[in-house]
């Protein structure tokens, strides 16, 4: 007898949990993005920028609290979970799913380089997908291993930013600093404003030659956001191999512990950094800035985790976002194309008009829109379109699109 055929799953079989919480991240993905995409990159990303004022400063203030460093942070447990769900699916099939879980990172690969330099420099798919083939290393790794493991990586990344915060220290006491330490913040203001350039006025492939630079660039942050995206995957495998997520009502200590133990705590490691630094002023990194930053860094993974455990504990009054999550990767690239299309200067020009708070406004309003039109798409099909071509990448088959053509 022949084994059964691995196919995309469908969407009866769906966990819907997942879905609400790719929603829901999506959304953060959109409001901690919106600064890159109405403005020069490097300035993004850099909490509480010192030129806004009043209502403006305000909105920057709650991004960076409570949004920078906690999405894209759940992005990538999701992302494990997602890995963890497949492979239990595989077993159940009896089959091997070695070469098409290969294909699909190889896709998504594609896809995130594609992103990357043709539509947005600020990608993370193609991270993931690079990351996402060391995971398979940790398909039969002990379920109870995979918190520790994930911890372990997540606090590696800390590590690094404190120990270089160290190393620069030391360098700036000594008797011959390096000359490199003066002129970095020049250096990165120049780079600002090449993005402000290329982006904001120049035409289309000037802007893919200004995308490539970064792209590059963004390649060498691997030693610290690495770490931190796998040990992500791997707490997110545990989510799902443990069943937390699918039957959380099994694990109801947990989401208590996440939703007011992890959460206030990370809030207030997060309220700490921000007093010790405010603003990461680019181009400069010191011990102070290390420590601020390894703050933030811890902050991300409480909060993320708590964000989880109430968006659990809710899920059935938040399922409207699951139809926005079950097309999240033809959501996320259609903020990219739709930004891009506004703001850039060879779209309607945008560049660095709008004002922090009416980017929150913005992103709100867009989101409102994916999310209807996401409901009204899956009302006929059943997958979103770039989810369609990525499963036929991987499976190297047509999957059915049309609802009407399940059975």
């Amino acid at each position: 007898m022949s084994s059964p055929v691995l196919q995309p799953v469908a969407p009866a079989e769906r966990i819907v949990t997942l879905d609400v919480l790719r929603g829901f991240a999506l959304f953060g993905i959109l409001l901690m993005n919106m600064e890159a995409f109405s403005g020069p990159l490097d300035l993004s990303f850099t909490g509480i920028d010192p030129h806004w004022q009043g209502l403006d400063r305000w909105a920057d203030g709650l991004v960076y609290i409570f949004v920078q460093g906690k999405f894209f942070t759940l992005f990538s447990l999701l992302f494990g979970a997602g890995f963890a769900l497949m492979a239990q699916r595989a077993e159940v099939a009896r089959r091997d799913f070695t070469a098409i879980y290969l294909r699909r990172s190889g896709a998504l690969l594609l896809i995130g380089l594609t992103h990357a330099l043709l539509i947005w420099s600020g990608d993370i798919l193609f991270i993931y997908a690079l990351l996402s083939f060391p995971l398979l290393a940790f398909r039969e790794a002990p379920r109870s291993w995979l918190p520790a493991l994930g911890g372990l990586c997540y606090l590696a990344a800390i590590g690094v930013l404190l120990w270089l915060g160290l190393m620069m220290a030391l360098l700036a006491q000594s008797q011959n600093p390096p000359a490199e330490l003066g002129s970095s913040a020049a250096s990165a203001l120049q780079k600002i404003e090449q993005q402000r350039q290329m982006y904001g006025h120049g035409g289309y492939w000037q802007a893919v030659a200004q995308r490539g630079r970064d792209w590059l660039q963004s390649m060498q942050g691997l030693l610290l956001v690495g770490p931190e995206v796998f040990g992500m995957f791997l707490i997110g495998a545990w989510f799902t191999r443990s069943g937390a997520i699918a039957h959380p009502g099994q694990f109801p200590r947990l989401f208590v512990m996440l939703r007011w133990l992890a959460l206030p705590l990370g809030l207030a490691l997060m309220l700490l950094s921000a007093w010790q630094v405010p603003w990461l002023q680019p181009g400069r990194f010191d011990l102070r800035l290390a420590v601020a930053s390894a703050l933030a860094a811890a902050a991300g993974l409480l909060m993320c985790l708590g964000y989880l455990g109430w968006v659990v504990r809710w899920r059935a009054g938040l399922a409207w976002l699951a139809p926005a999550g079950r097309m999240a990767l033809s959501n996320y690239l259609g903020q990219s194309l739709l930004c891009t299309a506004i703001f850039y200067g060879y779209g309607l020009g945008a560049f660095e008009q709008m004002g922090r708070a009416w980017q929150l406004l913005f992103a709100v309003v867009l989101f409102a829109l994916q999310l209807g039109l996401s409901h009204c798409w899956l009302r006929y099909f059943r997958f979103g379109p770039v989810e369609w071509l990525w499963r036929a990448a991987t499976y190297l088959h047509w999957p059915p699109m049309r609802r009407q053509a399940q059975r």
